[in-house]
């Protein structure tokens, strides 16, 4: 069973339920999940899982939060190489430029990064958290 920390922050609830969904998917399909908001989790934990699952909404100029996520991330970064990890979030302004971003320092951590992100406009309805849960279920499968 593969071990799978999804992290993430969430300012308006968007994120949050994004993270829930993932969650629900890794679970589905066997993962051992354990969903922590950024505040919850330490980057030195990084080693102690087969893949991460990173969320965080666009904020300001298309840039991630950065009271905490931001200093997290930069932290866990160190530990990434080699590692599985997949990344989502949600933005209300925009094209997606900050997932571009992130992704793209991702790679350069030296992470395999399960795609480009998954991206949601605003608030996620039923269609946006199904594929929410299919990023979950596939993640795990791919461990």
């Amino acid at each position: 069973m593969s071990k799978v920390a999804i992290v993430y922050w969430s300012g308006t609830g968007n994120t949050e339920a994004m993270a829930k969904a993932i969650e629900e998917g890794a679970k589905g399909a066997g993962g051992d999940v354990s969903l922590f908001e950024v505040e919850s989790f330490k980057a030195s934990s990084v080693p102690d899982y087969d893949g991460l699952i990173f969320g965080c909404p666009a904020m300001g100029d298309e840039v991630l939060e950065e009271g905490s996520f931001e200093p997290l991330f930069t932290d866990a970064e160190k530990s990434l190489s080699g590692k599985p990890v997949a990344l989502f979030g949600s933005y209300g302004w925009g094209g997606g430029a900050w997932m571009e971003s992130w992704a793209e320092r991702t790679r350069g951590d030296g992470a395999k990064l399960f795609s480009d992100g998954l991206i949601v406009e605003n608030a996620p309805g039923d269609a946006e958290l199904a594929d929410c849960r299919q990023l979950g279920e596939n993640f795990v499968k791919s461990l």
